[in-house]
């Protein structure tokens, strides 16, 4: 059993009481003044831009990524670092366009935004919807991936990985958003010096392994010795074609992904949502710049491990392997294995780090829908801002302690990585999305038609999915829409890659919106626009700056890396 070592434990308790201290100083400075609901809520007006990038990316990147993505590097390569890069693109879009309307129509939450265009029948649909998906998914697959891993470095009993987890990350909650976003300044650091740490190491051992030295020469020889690993955009006869369809990723279903997560999430747009148009937009500036540096954390590693299990480098041939066959998703947990004293407690801290701030900020995003959407229009109407308070804090807790008990009986750790998470996200987002871009851009957009894009949308997606076991899709294949796979009991199937089911279904959704407005404002249904005026969406100077340099630097490396 792999076990850490005293130094390790040393290094793990400083970046605890760091961060423990740091959180208790913040919420005693924080309660100078009587708190209310959108101080815990939503710090209202006290996070800099700096806190405001550092906790989206913390929110962000968690198990999922450390250990899912890193595992699609192994696998596929750099291409899957397109998620990072096309979303620091999308963060600006969100900066520019999206958190305007939010914050000129003094929208705090998902389901009011709903409510507020559309009526309260789907804003309750959604709310109970996100409570499902936050909590039965996201909240478990969160915390019990994160267990898995810190399990699998430090040998701590996987049960008390978790509880120790969610203890640690309900005191952060407790204290409100202010203090979540405070302390996700420190996460991010611990977050993103342990993962170079990792990333070190791993081109280290790389160049070690072919006579050389040096983290440059490593990365060299990975280009060397994985070539295959280092295109951006996939060609159609490639094996991981599916989940990354050539163009696609450029001018198709990513953006729906990209789009529906960082600008349609109350998990994600919470943290800009209680400051000033200026700081909101500086933020979201600050965590694209940080999503450049992302792959080289999470995906550099895995194909550190492709070449290190390439060489037969060590164990990797034997630690790589899970129920007889290689498991990508087990690349991450074998390097941090290799680090030396010290520098394991490192990434041990940065793992943890990932970990807590994600479900830190996933439960602030629970209690807030739940409170605000659900408790005070429904079970509560009359509820103060104190009893509104109590009720986020024991929601946080109740949350967390349905995670602990349902997260191992979902057979989280058979179902693999990120890529099964974007996959089956995906029957969502299409019709979530439109209903968003509809509702933001174009008054006449309906009830009705949201709600056939919330449920329309899903089911759309499911007809999709299961298509090919009754059509022959082979049509599609010349444009690159459809792949023959073979299945699990032998036979060929034309399947439609994920990415492409999302186009597919986000342009019905948008078609048939369309339709039933027009119908329905021709009856002479009266509809809710939002207060938009053009003069919201013109950026400063400094910002347009910052926004171009970020797009240069994404050319840039699609052109190297194509």
């Amino acid at each position: 059993m792999k076990t850490l070592g005293i130094l390790d434990y040393a290094v793990f308790l400083t970046y605890f009481l760091i961060v423990a201290l740091y959180g208790w100083w913040v919420y005693r400075q924080k309660n100078t003044h009587k708190e209310n609901s959108k101080d815990f809520f939503l710090a209202k007006d006290s996070l800099t831009w700096w806190a405001i990038g550092a906790s989206l990316i913390a929110s962000n990147i968690s198990a999922e990524q450390f250990i899912g993505m890193s595992g699609s590097g192994f696998k596929m390569g750099l291409a899957i670092a397109t998620y990072e890069w096309m979303a620091a693109i999308t963060l600006l879009i969100v900066a520019v366009f999206f958190i305007p309307v939010y914050l000129k129509n003094k929208i705090y939450t998902m389901p009011q935004f709903l409510n507020q265009r559309y009526n309260s029948t789907v804003a309750m649909i959604m709310a109970i919807f996100w409570l499902l998906l936050y909590v039965v998914v996201n909240l478990t697959s969160i915390l019990y991936l994160g267990a898995l891993a810190i399990n699998s470095i430090s040998g701590i009993n996987l049960t008390g990985c978790m509880y120790l987890l969610a203890i640690f990350s309900i005191i952060i909650t407790l204290g409100g958003m202010k203090v979540i976003g405070y302390t996700d300044v420190i996460q991010v650091f611990f977050l993103i010096l342990g993962g170079l740490a990792t990333t070190y190491l791993a081109l280290e051992l790389v160049a070690t392994h072919f006579g050389s030295s040096g983290v440059m020469q490593g990365f060299s020889l990975l280009k060397v010795h994985a070539e295959e690993h280092f295109h951006m955009i996939f060609k159609k006869d490639n094996e991981n074609y599916l989940d990354l369809p050539g163009l696609t990723v450029l001018i198709g279903g990513m953006w729906i992904v990209n789009l529906n997560y960082w600008g349609c999430n109350q998990y994600i747009t919470q943290r800009a949502l209680g400051a000033d148009l200026k700081t909101a937009r500086n933020g979201i500036l600050f965590a694209s710049f940080l999503k450049l540096l992302m792959p080289v954390i999470v995906v550099l590693p895995g194909i550190a491990a492709f070449v290190l299990y390439k060489e037969g480098y060590g164990d990797f041939k034997t630690d790589m392997l899970k129920g007889g066959e290689v498991s990508p998703d087990s690349a991450y947990p074998v390097l941090l294995n290799l680090l030396p004293t010290g520098l394991k407690g490192l990434s041990f801290a940065a793992l943890t780090a990932a970990v807590v701030a994600s479900l830190a900020g996933k439960a602030n995003s629970i209690a807030t829908i739940f409170t605000l959407d659900i408790y005070k229009k429904v079970i509560n109407k009359t509820a103060n801002e104190d009893k509104q308070v109590v009720v986020g804090r024991i929601t946080v807790v109740l949350a967390m302690l349905v995670a602990i008990i349902i997260s191992p009986l979902l057979g989280i750790d058979k179902k693999g990585g990120f890529q099964f998470i974007q996959e089956y996200t995906g029957f969502f987002s299409p019709g979530i999305f439109a209903m968003f871009i509809l509702g933001f851009f174009w008054k006449k957009t309906t009830s009705n038609a949201a709600l056939f894009a919330t449920i329309g949308g899903f089911v759309l997606s499911v007809v999709f999915k299961f298509l090919p076991n009754f059509v022959n899709l082979e049509f599609l294949s010349s444009s690159g829409f459809s792949k023959l796979v073979e299945q699990r009991d032998g036979t060929m199937l034309h399947e439609i890659p994920f990415l492409d089911r999302m186009g597919f279904v986000f342009i019905i959704c948008l078609v048939v919106m369309y339709v039933i407005s027009i119908i329905e404002t021709r009856r002479g249904v009266v509809t809710n626009g939002l207060e938009i005026e053009r003069e919201m969406f013109k950026t400063n100077r400094a910002f347009t700056v910052g926004a171009l340099i970020v797009c240069g630097l994404i050319v840039a490396l699609y052109t190297i890396y194509w």
